[in-house]
């Protein structure tokens, strides 16, 4: 039958141009013919096909993906932080128009609102955690941290709804701080300038600005200097933070936690018929433990009063219990990582059930926070 089709001279000629046209674009290809130049652009065909192609592959592998709640303030406002740090180069803001340089790229990266509001949640996940090949558009720098993806996420679906003011509000708060460590001309930042660009998560002090990011003010020196260290080796995993500590250098880390260890903070006390009886419960956890389940007791480690208690260990005091809650999340998932003694966290958090990660949260967010050290 092969070779009665063989025989056809039609056939023969079709495959004939095949061989022909396939050597031809391998020649083209030893050769360096084929122009990779980002001045020429797509011809128009090319980019229809390339961006078909994309949208449909985006709309098959986010088939299945669950969509939590993304209504969260905390969440929205933690999105914002990272978009205004690793995006805005690329895909502008409101009030901005698209970056120059971003402008020159092939393709180049879109006005986001218009994109956004044909995307389903998560089919955004999906780009945002996995990237684009071929595109200027990265994956995720930690492939643990879905939770960071989806305050992106959340951020996101705000955005086309957001004009210039009210996206300057959301990002800088009140008043305006410096600009991301990375975005600090390429000189290694001054404790100053770092603690500054630190604040827009953080916040100023003791004014944390969500419970979605932790208090540093009045925290354990070498606690800190551990965890920034080992955000910026990609052991303690994070898309957020990881790329902020890889800026700094090992004396504006070592500033930057003195500086935070020595600040004074206050805490505003869990209140409410709601909260008291899970705050009671939660004690009873923190300075007993669970005998039954092998979880031993926190305060020993974490204070108040702790008696087995390192500098390298964090004091939990005055916490948001938000923050709390998604690190135990994140130990009890594996994916949190951290400095040399974070795996003792590990067993802990597997053998607590939700409802008990909630209670001892509560506990310690109700907590006044440590008193802190002076600088010398």
């Amino acid at each position: 039958m092969i070779r009665r089709l063989l025989n056809k001279p039609v056939l023969r000629a079709v495959l004939g141009l095949a061989v022909v046209a396939g050597l031809g674009g391998a020649l083209a290809v030893v050769a360096g013919l084929i122009p990779i130049k980002a001045s020429s652009g797509h011809w128009p065909v090319t980019a229809w096909f390339l961006h078909f192609t994309m949208r449909r592959s985006i709309a098959t592998h986010s088939l299945g993906i669950e969509v939590p709640p993304l209504d969260d303030p905390g969440l929205v406002l933690k999105g914002a932080m990272h978009y205004d740090l690793g995006c805005r180069a690329c895909h502008g803001s409101p009030g901005m128009v698209l970056p120059r340089i971003a402008q020159q790229m092939t393709p180049h990266p879109p006005a986001l609102p218009s994109r956004i509001r044909e995307m389903k949640p998560e089919e955004i996940f999906y780009v945002v955690k996995h990237g684009v090949k071929f595109t200027g558009m990265p994956a995720w720098p930690s492939r643990h941290r879905d939770d960071e993806v989806w305050a992106v996420v959340a951020f996101l679906r705000k955005l086309p709804d957001l004009d210039a003011a009210g996206y300057r509000r959301l990002v800088h708060g009140e008043p305006a701080v410096t600009a991301p460590i990375e975005t600090l001309g390429g000189v290694p930042p001054t404790p100053q300038a770092a603690a500054q660009a630190c604040a827009r998560c953080h916040g100023r002090d003791d004014l944390s600005r969500s419970d979605a990011f932790p208090k540093l003010a009045g925290q354990r020196h070498e606690y800190l200097q551990n965890s920034l260290e080992a955000y910026a080796r990609g052991e303690r995993h994070s898309g957020i933070m990881g790329p902020i500590a890889t800026a700094l250098d090992a004396e504006t880390i070592h500033e930057l936690s003195r500086h935070y260890a020595s600040l004074s903070s206050s805490s505003t006390l869990a209140t409410g018929t709601e909260n008291a009886a899970a705050i009671e419960r939660g004690k009873a956890i923190a300075q007993h433990g669970i005998p039954v389940q092998r979880v031993p007791s926190c305060v020993d480690c974490h204070g108040p009063g702790a008696k087995r208690g390192k500098s390298a260990y964090p004091a939990l005091a005055g916490q948001p219990a938000d923050y709390l809650l998604l690190q135990l999340e994140l130990f009890k998932k594996g994916h949190r990582g951290g400095s040399a003694y974070a795996h003792l966290m590990d067993p802990v958090a597997t053998r607590l059930q939700p409802e008990q990660m909630r209670d001892v949260t509560l506990y310690f967010a109700s907590l006044r926070p440590p008193t802190p050290v002076p600088r010398e």
